[in-house]
């Protein structure tokens, strides 16, 4: 194995070995505790721009599975894992986490302490890092460092035209999905459960949304800086006056949360991986899975227009809203991820409630 080189932004330097593709990237360097799901991880859309460092010392040891990626093809800029296995063992397994990283032309980096750059990007707070072979950046690297910006998330994340994804079973509902960049998941939880879903693009105007005249509307997961999204968030606004249900996760929680008049911020070091959630209505604490960079600043939106009906147990922050007199709400995490009857997949069958009133 070659020698590579993980410099951060603030010219701390961790030496490890070279995974993945040859070659150095830059990225946003932020870290994602969940113990399993890194095919899921790296082909998350939302990761769009950034290297990923799981904390999780193994990765790698079930192997991969083509099946359970979340998108067409990795979405992230770079990799980084304290102990990459070799040798998979799983009956689902089709091949070596290495060689998929390879094939998808994704720099990565081994055998740094994983703990001591966790530690240093919580108390420092995320930022831009370098995977490369030499511990010493010449002017032109450290620039480009410096200057490295997530841009353009949307566009590159995003379905480009419509898509149709058919009911698994009889057809019971017609739901627009607005693309910010959604995860494979999200899709079939709704087809699951009976749900024509017609995928559009983020750049699609809210008229053409409605000319399919749907029972409900879902604003999906994705990347990038909510405050760019201004075009995205004025077509929200023409949503909403249509009266009808809507379900907004991660990203779309956001750019709803921003239609109604709220703020956003970026989070330090963001919520990558599990967090623990409290449903404030039933005073019931959920394991969740997440992944964002950004936040909905709770005390921005007024108690007349919503109620706060998720908080995150660790910080605080908002992790769901509840609009008053509407059939509108959402949530800061990922409600598809693991469900199962202690999980929170429920809030899709709350979804699917408010179509059934509506009707």
């Amino acid at each position: 194995m070659k020698k590579a080189y993980l410099i951060l932004q603030n010219g701390k330097v961790f030496e490890g070995w070279s995974i993945g593709a040859e070659g150095e990237t830059i990225g946003e360097v932020v870290f994602s505790t969940s113990m399993t799901g890194y095919v899921e991880n790296l082909t998350d859309p939302s990761y769009y721009g950034q290297i990923i460092c799981q904390t999780f010392p193994a990765i790698g040891n079930y192997g991969i599975m083509r099946e359970d990626f979340e998108s067409d093809k990795m979405q992230v800029k770079g990799y980084i894992v304290r102990e990459l296995c070799d040798t998979p063992s799983n009956f689902r397994s089709q091949g070596k986490l290495d060689d998929l990283l390879k094939e998808q032309n994704i720099v990565g980096i081994c055998g740094i302490d994983t703990r001591e750059l966790t530690k240093t990007l919580r108390e420092k707070g995320a930022m831009n890092g370098i995977i490369t072979d030499s511990p010493v950046l010449d002017d032109k690297k450290k620039k480009a460092l410096d200057e490295y910006q997530i841009k353009d998330a949307m566009d590159n994340v995003s379905c480009k035209q419509e898509k149709v994804f058919e009911s698994q079973g009889k057809q019971k509902f017609n739901v627009a999905m607005i693309d910010y960049g959604v995860k494979k998941s999200v899709v079939q939880k709704l087809t699951k459960r009976g749900c024509k879903v017609v995928l559009f693009p983020h750049t699609a105007k809210a008229e053409d949304v409605l000319a399919i005249k749907p029972d409900g509307i879902m604003l999906s997961n994705g990347a990038g800086n909510p405050e760019d999204a201004k075009f995205e968030v004025e077509q929200i606004k023409k949503l909403i006056k249509s009266d009808l249900p809507i379900f907004a996760i991660c990203k779309g929680h956001e750019l709803l949360a921003t239609a109604f008049g709220a703020k956003t911020y970026k989070l330090k070091y963001g919520h990558k991986g599990n967090q623990p959630v409290k449903d404030l209505k039933s005073d019931r604490v959920y394991v969740s899975s997440v992944n964002h960079s950004y936040a909905v600043e709770a005390d921005s939106i007024s108690d007349k227009v919503a109620t706060i009906s998720f908080r995150n147990v660790n910080d605080g922050s908002c992790e769901g809203l509840d609009y008053k007199g509407k059939k509108i709400f959402s949530v800061q995490f990922r409600p598809e991820s693991c469900e199962g009857e202690m999980d929170t997949g429920y809030l899709y069958d709350r979804f699917i409630e408010n179509m059934e009133d509506k009707k």
